[in-house]
Order: C-alpha cells, then sequence, then structure tokens
C-alpha cells in the first residue's frame, strides 16, 4: 500500500505499525510524488493525509478519479479533525474512507481491511471486465470474418450478361444479417437470381441462409431438382428446409430470366417485396398469396410468367428496407417506395438504389435499420 504524507514523523510512524501488520508499504512526502508512485506501482491502497502543501488529500483523490487508469483506486483519507462538514466533503471529492490520526491500532486494522477489500473486489470487478472484454474481441474477429464470408456468397456487380445490369446493396441489421442473395448462370442467355429471408437476426439466420445457398447453385438444382422451373426449385426446397425447433423459416422470390423469349418467370414463397419496373413507367409488384418455406412440407409452388422488354428493371428486395418506422411509428411502406423510385425514373440503377435508401434512412431517422435490408436490382438493356 501507498503512505502519502508531508510529515515525516507521522508518516514513518504509520508505515512502521503497517509493516508490523504485515503489509508492504510504499511512501511519498508529497501529493505530486504520491500520485507518480500510484501510477507507477499502482498499490491496493493509498492512506493519504489532508493537509499537505502544493497538493492536498482531495486535490489529489480529484485528480485520481479523473485519471481512466486509476479512478477505481482506494483512497483512505486521514485527518486530525473528525468533523462530519469535512468528511463529507472529502468524500464528495473522492475518498473512500477516513482514517483518524489518533485511531488505535484495532481501528487501524479494521479499516485498512476493509480497504483491502474493497480493493481486492474492484480489481476482481475490472479482471473480469478485461475478460470479458478479451472475449469480446476474440467474438468480434470471428464474426468479422464470418461477415466477409456472408459478403463472399454475394454477386459481383454489373453486367450478368448481355444486356442485363446488376446492382445491389445489403446493410445487414446485425453484423451479420439473415438476408441473402444471387446470382444463377445458366448460360448466355439464361440466368436464375433469387433473394432469401430467415426469419431472425444475427448468427444463427446467416448461417440457415449460407446453407441454403449451397443447394440453390447452379449444380446443386440441376441434381436435386433436375429442372430450372422457379416453382419446382421452390417445392423442392419446402421439403429440404422444414421449419426449425425454434419456429425459424424462410421467405424468397427465386427468378429466371430468359433473354431468348424476353421472359421473367417465378416463384415466391411468402416473399411479397418485388416488382418490375418498367420503361414506360408502369410498376406491377410481383405478389401472390403464399406460405413461406416450411410451414406444410406437401405444400407446392407455382411459376408465373412475364414479359419483358429492353428498358424494364427487376427490384428484388427485403422487407427490412419498406418497412422501416418513423419516430412516430408509422412504417415507411410500398407505396412510399415506389413513389420514390418512380421519381428517380431513368436515372442510373445504381443512384436509383441508393437515393432510395437514402430516403429509408430519412423516414426512420437513423442509419441502423431495425432489419435487414438487401436490395438487387437489374436492368434489361437488349
Amino acid at each position: 500500500m501507498l503512505v502519502v504524507d508531508d510529515e515525516p514523523v507521522a508518516r514513518i510512524s504509520l508505515t512502521a505499525r503497517l509493516k508490523r501488520l504485515g503489509y508492504r508499504v510504499i511512501e511519498a512526502g508529497d501529493g505530486k510524488a504520491g500520485l507518480e508512485l500510484l501510477r507507477r506501482e499502482r498499490p491496493d491502497l493509498t492512506i493519504l493525509d489532508w493537509m499537505m502543501p502544493a497538493m492536498d488529500g482531495p486535490t489529489f483523490c480529484e485528480q485520481v478519479r479523473r485519471d481512466p487508469a486509476l479512478q477505481s483506486s482506494q483512497i483512505l483519507m486521514m485527518t486530525g479533525h473528525d468533523q462530519p462538514e469535512q468528511i463529507a466533503e472529502g468524500l464528495a471529492r473522492g475518498a473512500d474512507d477516513f482514517l483518524s490520526k489518533s485511531a488505535s491500532k484495532q481501528e487501524i486494522t479494521a479499516r485498512v481491511g476493509a480497504g483491502l477489500r474493497a480493493a481486492n473486489l474492484v480489481r476482481t470487478i475490472e479482471n473480469a471486465r478485461d475478460e470479458i472484454q478479451r472475449k469480446q474481441d476474440a467474438l468480434e474477429r470471428e464474426l468479422q470474418s464470418a461477415v466477409h464470408y456472408v459478403e463472399s456468397l454475394l454477386p459481383i456487380p454489373g453486367m450478368l450478361l448481355p444486356g442485363v445490369e446488376l446492382v445491389h446493396a445489403y446493410r445487414p441489421s446485425l453484423a451479420l444479417g439473415g438476408d441473402l442473395f444471387n446470382v444463377v448462370p445458366w448460360g448466355d442467355r439464361l440466368l436464375g437470381l433469387y433473394l432469401l429471408d430467415a426469419s431472425g437476426h444475427g448468427v444463427s439466420p446467416a448461417l440457415r441462409s449460407a446453407a441454403f445457398s449451397t443447394f440453390l447453385r447452379g449444380d446443386s438444382l440441376l441434381h436435386q431438382v433436375g429442372s430450372n422451373d422457379p416453382g419446382a426449385i421452390l417445392t423442392e426446397a419446402n421439403k429440404r428446409f422444414p421449419l426449425t425447433e425454434d419456429g425459424n423459416y424462410f421467405t424468397i422470390i427465386f427468378a429466371r430470366l430468359d433473354l431468348r423469349s424476353h421472359t421473367l418467370s417465378y416463384a415466391a414463397a411468402g416473399h411479397s417485396g418485388s416488382f418490375l419496373h418498367r420503361r414506360s413507367g408502369e410498376v406491377s409488384w410481383l405478389k401472390h398469396p403464399t406460405l413461406p418455406l416450411g410451414f406444410d412440407c406437401s405444400n407446392t409452388y407455382g411459376t408465373v410468367d412475364i414479359p419483358v422488354t429492353p428498358g424494364d428493371r427487376l427490384y428484388l428486395l427485403s422487407d427490412g428496407l419498406y418497412e422501416v418506422p418513423a419516430p412516430t411509428g408509422e412504417l415507411w411502406g410500398q407505396a412510399r417506395l415506389e413513389d420514390t423510385i418512380c421519381e428517380l425514373g431513368r436515372r442510373p440503377l445504381a443512384e436509383v438504389i441508393s437515393r432510395t435508401i437514402d430516403e429509408a434512412t430519412r423516414w426512420l431517422g437513423h442509419d441502423r435499420f431495425p432489419d435487414d435490408v438487401a436490395v438487387m436490382g437489374l436492368e434489361i438493356t437488349a
């Protein structure tokens, strides 16, 4: 422990008494030297005189409490005046307890013991905090590694095929999200694309989505389904991905774009957040009431075919974009989303998606979305 007192006789006397009690003691003759020793040695307990030149005891306490590295130090203030006002001032300015200079051996032993118990408790808490922080840092590194893996599953934006441009945005609500999207190349004029949403947030839905994406690879679909028909794909997925024990499930839209016939074919399972924005300005939502995957393993999903022409844009998006609440609780909604995209008109696809997310952010009032936001936009140019 540390004894700080400018009176040599009092300091040496107290130090000797403490050493006889079995404590290791270091000394300082003034407040400045005491602070230096406290920073360097980090003693379990500091016994401090009130009256000292240059820096008195209360000022010493204030300096300690302002220093993040020292603020949990235990300080026992010595005084020759046991006035309530003085004790109150000392406690208010940072002392933990008081010790009278005329205290008996028994009182010194008791107060020092109480101070050391408090110091040990604080050290235990600090060590536990540091251990939690180390584990949190390790978990954060693992999460970041997982984030990079999930992001590696996303498609590369740009020209997917001659005449088809892809732009996308992805903002998980936590470090990992349950939304995932990708494209499935099937030839020079034919491709598949999907957007799926695993219920929940965080690591578990992200891992479930990653596992589902393995099933949705082109080679896997040909082997497991034997067809590139969207309805057949979702019907098979419905059998393979039932509800979990915790009641978690997937919603998904799977589409096939055939540039040979200029036909968009799609099937959806509990997903209603996709639409076609035609060159003419007309908006057609791809909505059909269907169950999410896994609710009924005997359920089948049908395929809907619609014609597309050059200049049309297809948007696949998660409900996390339009179901954002304002501070009042009112949702932004699909109507405002549609109005925003229509107002942006024929601006570049990347700008449309970016500014639409900006509008949703303004409605929300901050940039931390309560649900995952995933948007995939395709423009058919030929």
